[in-house]
């Protein structure tokens, strides 16, 4: 008998629209001991399968309208809320994919971790607490006693994740749901937390569904995987078979979108590229499959645009009666780098290691401690407050988050508009609002959606928005801030894409900030790996990858998952 069996599930919601299918008559089995990746983009109904096998679907507006999940043989579609209660959190737990929003900020993490032993194995306070600790030494965070007093927002984003597994395994349940566990962590701490999974899943023998849009975590992990598209399952298989023989083109397309580290092909393929919008199947272009290397056009004045030297960043700690300065943080110690004009700098290196800080600082958002930021011949940090908002209608950033980065009250018009009032770009409105449609049109956007509002597009399609909205005031120069790390697989791609034809068309030069570094090694010329503040090694992007020198760059190069299952691997082994 299967541990989980999901059989025929539909699940609908009832929306202002009408009604939508958010899963479609789907199934699939998850056996004791082993793990199903669950692969799929953004809207795909991944999410909403989990929430389902945990009896936590919204009602209204969703409602599991068909089919039925079986665990251990007991259907948990109707159970009453008393039973789910019972079999969620001891039977069948889930780490969520946001530990922040998942945890409770009033509540010390070993309250919450010791709340689900109190109410499942009936432990006092005390010996609650005492397993509190030792399951936070189990998941590997560092001093338990003195973690469990801590509250989630005084620990990192990678330990947040390990307290939330923490919570998950303290009953030993016998299913965990792990949905989009890593995706918002470095690649080191994401090898550590799965890593971990593996551990625990052999420690106590627990079968495991795994929710992602990234294949290459799959591969590192799962034994079977199962596709969904659309609300539909379109494709279950080994995960051997999927890497090696993929059926559907949707399937090929997510396998064929990752950037790679061997090859760095002039574009990258996207789903668009194995199938129409019916889901009809697309001959691919031979061409697109080949790998090599990208040709960058050279554009005439090939010189240095931007140079830093010997560039700080600090800020204050304060401490005492009187809230005195006592120290400070150096979030940028001493960075010196050139930049050449129509080129692309990556800038790779773990949160905290000072990435943003150092591109928020070369555009002055931040103002710097010590050093030099030279652009084009002038040094930034002499300039007044009127000059450097003249500078920066040459220079621009694409936020991390598309969606915190647009006024929710402006329309998409209005949000491209307001740069060229600003810097008097156009002769008069009309000029301005012609400006706006042909920059729609450039990233691959409408001007007839112009009149919405940013919660009318979806994440990809934000971005997008961004990198218009970058574009508006003819710059030479963009730093990209993680601007595709939130992305599903296949519009990362595209977005990508987009930015290397921008480049191409326009002579752009780019600082490109990730922790992906997959992807930095796809859009960059030359690599910067920062670590506590400081370069600690840059040179050619292919050099970087396959000669790297600091220990660091190598400890970060090997934490990035192979993308290919570890049999495969054992077998191409010599």
């Amino acid at each position: 008998m299967e541990l989980l069996s999901v059989r025929d599930l539909t699940v609908d919601f009832n929306t202002p629209e009408g009604i939508v299918r958010a899963v479609n008559g789907i199934s699939f089995d998850v056996p004791q001991g082993k793990t199903v990746g669950l692969v799929g983009e953004s809207g795909s109904g991944k999410s909403v399968t989990s929430l389902a096998a945990m009896g936590l679907i919204p009602n209204p507006p969703g409602k599991i309208t068909g089919g039925q999940i079986l665990f251990e043989g007991k259907d948990l579609v109707g159970a009453s809320d008393e039973e789910m209660r019972k079999i969620r959190g001891n039977e069948i737990s889930m780490i969520f994919q946001e530990p922040m929003s998942a945890l409770n900020p009033v509540f010390k993490v070993g309250d919450q971790i010791a709340e689900v032993l109190m109410l499942h194995k009936r432990m006092n306070k005390k010996e609650a607490w005492q397993k509190a600790e030792e399951l936070l030494h189990q998941v590997g965070i560092p001093d338990p006693k003195a973690s469990a007093q801590k509250y989630p927002h005084e620990m990192s984003g990678g330990q947040k994740q390990r307290v939330c597994i923490a919570i998950a395994i303290a009953c030993e349940p016998k299913l965990l749901i792990a949905d989009e566990p890593t995706t918002a962590l470095d690649v080191t701490i994401q090898k550590q937390v799965l890593e971990l999974m593996f551990d625990l899943q052999e420690k106590y023998k627990m079968g495991m569904l795994f929710i992602t849009h990234d294949l290459s975590v799959i591969a590192d992990i799962a034994d079977d995987v199962v596709v969904m598209y659309r609300s539909n399952l379109v494709e279950r298989n080994e995960t051997k078979k999927i890497f090696t023989s993929a059926q559907h083109p949707y399937t090929k397309g997510l396998l064929a979108c990752r950037p790679s580290l061997d090859k760095n092909p002039s574009r990258l393929l996207t789903v668009a590229d194995f199938m129409d919008e019916n889901g009809n199947e697309i001959k691919v272009d031979p061409e697109k499959t080949k790998a090599a290397s990208r040709p960058k056009q050279e554009h005439e004045d090939s010189n240095v645009l931007l140079e830093l030297n010997n560039l700080h960043t600090h800020f204050p700690i304060k401490g005492g009666l009187f809230g005195r300065t006592v120290d400070h943080f150096k979030a940028v110690n001493g960075v010196s780098f050139k930049v050449q004009r129509g080129k692309t700098l990556g800038l790779v290196g773990e949160s905290g290691c000072g990435k943003t800080t150092l591109g928020r600082t070369l555009l002055r958002l931040i103002e710097p401690t010590a050093g030099q930021v030279i652009y084009d011949g002038v040094d930034l940090t002499k300039l007044d407050k009127k000059q450097m908002r003249e500078m920066r209608s040459r220079m621009q950033i694409i936020f991390q988050d598309p969606y915190s980065s647009l006024n929710p009250r402006m329309t998409i018009g209005e949000t491209l508009l307001e740069p060229m009032d600003l810097h008097n770009i156009g002769s008069s409105k009309k000029e301005r609002i012609d400006k706006a449609k042909w920059l729609m049109e450039k990233v691959g956007l409408s001007a007839a959606q112009l009149s919405r509002y940013p919660h009318e597009f979806s994440g990809g399609q934000r971005q997008r928005i961004c990198i218009a909205r970058a574009l508006a005031v003819n710059p030479e120069f963009i730093i990209c801030d993680e601007s595709v790390s939130a992305l599903d697989v296949s519009v990362q791609a595209q977005v990508l894409n987009l930015l290397l034809d921008l480049q191409d068309e326009f002579g752009l030069t780019y600082i490109f900030i990730s922790h992906d570094l997959s992807v930095v090694n796809f859009i960059s010329d030359e690599v910067a790996v920062m670590n506590k503040g400081k370069i600690v090694e840059m040179d050619k992007a292919f050099k970087v990858y396959h000669n790297p020198e600091n220990e660091y760059t190598k400890a970060l190069l090997s934490a990035i998952p192979k993308g290919v299952p570890k049999e495969l691997l054992t077998e191409d082994a010599p």
